[in-house]
């Protein structure tokens, strides 16, 4: 696996370089400012992952994107404030804050493998830029539009009790205990919808906590959760998904 870290404080880089090697990952590539990144990037095949830190000493590590395009997965590595980071963590792999924890880093590293691969990040670098500058909250979905035979319905979010993904359509429940479909991805709603409100628990799922009436431990340290206006199927927190659960719930 091609691995690329980009930082610019060098025992940092050598630091996060020894912790993926207890993990079995070599690190193939360290850069340290944006002239650098441009320069590698322009030269090289796109890495399967980048560990990325927001700002080196020449710039914010965005600039480097903005002159070659690249689909590699990126964990990124930051002091950057909270709120900021969870809009991050929508289109990233992950992040780590500074000082990086093994054990976080390890849970990364985990989720890169199981739910990621190259050509699959798409990362809208120019979105993270602009929160960076104004400081803006992103701005997520509010309602949607369901076409209901010859009726478009509004259904606002605050109705929504779960999404859910089943013979490769999506759908959505209501707090009325309704279903109806809706022509957009599990993957792309989590970009679409409050992280504060909505988490993904498992491949098929996305819950609202505000639907939430119980939640029960479940074989191989996993996590059922009950809805109040969903009964379709068990709603199984996912074993690698459960860490992130327990902090959104938290």
């Amino acid at each position: 696996m091609e691995i690329v870290i980009v930082e610019d404080e060098k025992p940092a880089a050598r630091r996060l370089q020894r912790m993926l090697k207890k993990l079995d990952l070599e690190v193939n590539t360290m850069l340290h400012s944006v002239k650098e990144g441009i320069e590698w990037f322009n030269k090289n095949p796109e890495p399967d992952l980048v560990f990325l830190d927001i700002q080196l000493s020449d710039g914010i590590s965005f600039e480097i994107f903005d002159k070659v395009k690249i689909n590699s997965a990126v964990i990124f590595t930051t002091a950057y404030d909270e709120y900021a980071l969870k809009a991050f963590k929508l289109n990233s792999v992950d992040y780590l804050l500074k000082p990086i924890d093994e054990e976080e880093l390890e849970n990364a590293v985990n989720k890169f493998r199981e739910n990621y691969q190259k050509n699959n990040s798409q990362i809208d670098f120019n979105a993270f830029r602009r929160i960076l500058e104004t400081g803006g909250k992103p701005d997520y979905k509010t309602r949607f539009t369901i076409q209901v035979g010859q009726h478009l319905k509004i259904i606002s979010t605050s109705e929504i009790c779960c999404f859910y993904s089943e013979n490769k359509a999506s759908y959505l429940t209501t707090t009325s205990g309704r279903n109806y479909p809706v022509d957009i991805s599990l993957e792309n709603l989590e970009n679409d919808l409050d992280p504060e409100k909505f988490f993904r628990i498992n491949r098929k799922s996305i819950v609202n906590i505000d639907c939430i009436e119980d939640i029960i431990s479940y074989t191989n340290s996993r996590l059922e959760v009950k809805l109040n206006a969903f009964s379709a199927f068990q709603l199984i927190v996912s074993r690698e998904r459960v860490k992130d659960f327990k902090n959104w719930i938290s």
